[in-house]
């Protein structure tokens, strides 16, 4: 999609989805996500992120290369009890890399999209981030549908990658 592409009301998009930046998977356990993502598929873990306040602990393993390296995360509940709860669903969310980050909360929030509380802030791995929340409100009627769906800023290089092939 074009950065000048009009949305439905005829309004300039001000920023591109470029693809897929991560899935990340839940489960009660980090060990038996493990054994299918990286012992039969393959995957290599390249980093680990843990965090109280967002109660998870994750493994992160990247498949594929350059512009087309997608993370998968898996992670599981430092407290199953406590929310987040990072393992229900099992497919907790989508992380699609976009162009201007910034530009992207700011329009779609003058839409209607609701965003989880925390704004654009640092993800576990370093990119900035912000995510929809997935389900509307009444201040904010568009959600997810039913997805939560992270926003992340992708670097320069692969911004420029993506204009070259034309995306």
């Amino acid at each position: 999609m074009s950065a000048a592409a009009p949305d439905a009301g005829g309004a300039a998009r001000p920023f591109r989805v470029l693809g897929v930046q991560q899935l990340a998977i839940g489960g009660p356990s980090k060990g038996a996500l493990r054994r299918l993502w990286v012992d039969l598929f393959g995957l290599e873990v390249t980093g680990s992120f843990r965090s109280e306040r967002e109660n998870v602990d994750e493994d992160i393993l990247t498949c594929g290369a350059g512009a087309a390296r997608v993370e998968i995360d898996l992670m599981e509940p430092i407290d199953p009890a406590r929310s987040p709860k990072v393992h229900v669903p099992p497919l907790n969310h989508l992380g699609l890399w976009v162009d201007d980050l910034a530009a992207a909360v700011a329009w779609l929030g003058a839409r209607g999209v609701r965003f989880t509380p925390g704004g654009i802030r640092r993800g576990a791995a370093g990119h900035d981030v912000c995510f929809i929340h997935p389900r509307g409100s009444d201040d904010a009627p568009q959600g997810g549908e039913g997805v939560l769906i992270e926003l992340v800023q992708a670097p320069p290089a692969l911004v420029a990658a993506m204009a070259q092939l034309g995306a």
